[in-house]
């Protein structure tokens, strides 16, 4: 079995995505009937970390002045517990998200009601 490691220029070219979906957003969100949900697991939970977060102020803005009540961060408790395990104390996860019992089977229960997933 191969070990793989992680990707960091991969996770900043999807913090990116992050960036782009909010500044090609701001003004066409407002008055769409669309929920969007992002599912961070695996690596990508660092976005959704209170303590290491590189883009948490977009968050923020994101969810509460571009799309409010539409939007939702949901974080994988799977994934937040194997990171304490690992780093030895409590994971932080930013105020504007929900922790999700698994981020995978969120986003199978997304796709069973009929949400798109979109991959970055």
């Amino acid at each position: 079995m191969r070990a793989q490691r992680s990707n960091p220029f991969l996770r900043l070219r999807r913090y990116g995505l992050l960036r782009r979906f909010a500044s090609r957003n701001d003004d066409r969100g407002k008055n769409e009937d669309v929920d969007v949900e992002i599912v961070a697991y695996g690596p990508d939970l660092h976005m959704l970390r209170g303590d290491s977060s590189p883009v948490q102020d977009r968050i923020k803005r994101l969810k509460d002045m571009v799309f409010p009540g539409k939007i939702q961060f949901s974080a994988c408790n799977n994934t937040k517990q194997g990171m304490e395990k690992a780093e030895g104390h409590a994971i932080p996860i930013v105020p504007e998200a929900t922790v999700v019992p698994s981020g995978v089977v969120r986003l199978m229960e997304l796709q069973e009601k009929g949400w798109s997933y979109l991959r970055p």
